[in-house]
């Protein structure tokens, strides 16, 4: 298995589906999250192959952009095609599904690897990117920057959460501020430490 040549084509795979993306989600965030997972794996010792693979692959499926069921099953033929076990395409599919955040309902039991790929995605939640990220899916999803007049939601349910009934401004409170301590690996908790602070400066 030439994991090399396999890692070019899933890049290729994924550049070509999410270039246009708008909301966020695009290419070059796959690329910060690739970046900052192969970081974390390598002080963490986790499999470097499969936290590449997933991070390239993490918002293939993600059902804010496409059918979750049909988008997994359109991954797993890719990967397939590409040689990989069962065993591989089942660990990197488990991360695919088991990272995202849902308004804190996925309670998902990761692996290493997972727990390295959710932190690298969370990290590019926070901080001035993270920042940047919120307002183009705010305006992507046509929600307002900030209405004094809404107060962030406590105990919602993931359909609360996803219906969009919120400002930009609301989503730091909800979901952002929240992330760093609920980073996973020693790396990630180190790295989300001032892209929090960064946060905290910019909302005051």
């Amino acid at each position: 298995m030439d994991k090399e040549q396999i890692l070019t084509n899933t890049r290729q795979f994924v550049k070509e589906t999410l270039t246009a993306e708008a909301s966020g989600h695009d290419w070059w965030h796959i690329v910060r999250v690739a970046k900052t997972a192969l970081t974390i794996a390598r002080e963490e010792k986790a499999n470097l192959f499969i936290c590449e693979m997933a991070a390239l692959l993490h918002d293939m499926a993600d059902s804010k952009l496409f059918d979750e069921k049909k988008s997994l099953a359109e991954v797993r033929n890719f990967l397939s095609q590409q040689g990989l076990s069962q065993e591989q395409i089942a660990e990197i599919t488990s991360i695919m599904t088991g990272i995202s955040y849902k308004g804190g309902h996925n309670s998902a039991d990761l692996s290493l690897e997972g727990k390295v790929v959710q932190d690298a995605d969370r990290l590019d939640a926070i901080g001035a990117i993270g920042i940047a990220r919120t307002f183009a899916y705010s305006g992507n999803k046509g929600r307002l920057i900030h209405d004094p007049s809404m107060k962030p939601r406590e105990h919602l349910t993931l359909e609360d959460y996803r219906k969009g009934e919120d400002t930009a401004i609301m989503h730091f409170y909800e979901k952002l501020l929240k992330l760093k301590d609920l980073m996973n690996t020693a790396e990630g908790k180190r790295l989300a430490q001032g892209r929090h602070r960064f946060m905290q400066t910019y909302l005051e």
